[in-house]
C-alpha cells in the first residue's frame, strides 16, 4: 500500500504539467490585453502585418492584424468599437458562424425568419485568412434567411 502512494505522489507532478499543457485558454485571456490598452500600445510600436490574435474554424487559422484605417484591429476599433464583446462575437462568428458572401462568417438570430447580426469580412491586402473588419448588422440592412417558419 505504502508503494502504491509513492507512485502517486511521484507521478503527480507529471500529471499535473500534463493536464496544465492541454487545458484551454480562459474565456477573454486574448481580451484582456486591450482592456489593459495593450493592443493600442503593441500597434504603436508594431509594423501594421503584426498578429495581434488568432481565430480558429476547425483546423482553419484566421488572424487579426494591426492593420491600417481599412483594414485589421485599427480599422475594426476606429470604425464599430473594440472590447471584449467584440472579440467574443468575432470569435463567435469564426468559430461557429454560417460563411456568408464576403468570405467571413456571420451570426443569425434564433427568430423566423432569422435575420444576420453580426458579421466578419476575411482577406486583407496581406493575406486572404486576414480579419478585414467585423461589425454588428442592424435590423434594416441585415439579411434574412430564406425559409418556412
Amino acid at each position: 500500500m505504502e508503494s502504491r502512494h509513492r507512485f502517486l505522489l511521484s507521478a503527480a507532478p507529471a500529471l499535473s504539467a500534463l493536464i496544465l499543457a492541454v487545458a484551454p485558454a480562459p474565456a477573454g485571456a486574448f481580451a484582456s490585453a486591450e482592456a489593459s490598452g495593450g493592443y493600442d500600445a503593441t500597434c504603436r510600436k508594431k509594423p501594421q502585418k503584426h498578429v495581434l490574435r488568432e481565430y480558429f474554424r476547425g483546423p482553419a487559422r484566421y488572424t487579426l492584424r494591426c492593420g491600417t484605417k481599412k483594414y485589421g484591429w485599427k480599422h475594426i476599433k476606429a470604425r464599430h468599437g473594440w472590447s471584449a464583446t467584440m472579440d467574443r462575437k468575432i470569435n463567435t462568428a469564426i468559430t461557429s458562424g454560417e460563411p456568408n458572401d464576403a468570405r467571413g462568417f456571420s451570426t443569425w438570430s434564433a427568430q423566423c425568419p432569422s435575420e444576420e447580426v453580426f458579421r466578419t469580412v476575411i482577406g486583407t491586402p496581406v493575406a486572404t485568412n486576414d480579419l478585414l473588419t467585423a461589425y454588428r448588422i442592424d435590423g434594416r440592412s441585415g439579411a434574412k434567411k430564406p425559409g418556412s417558419c
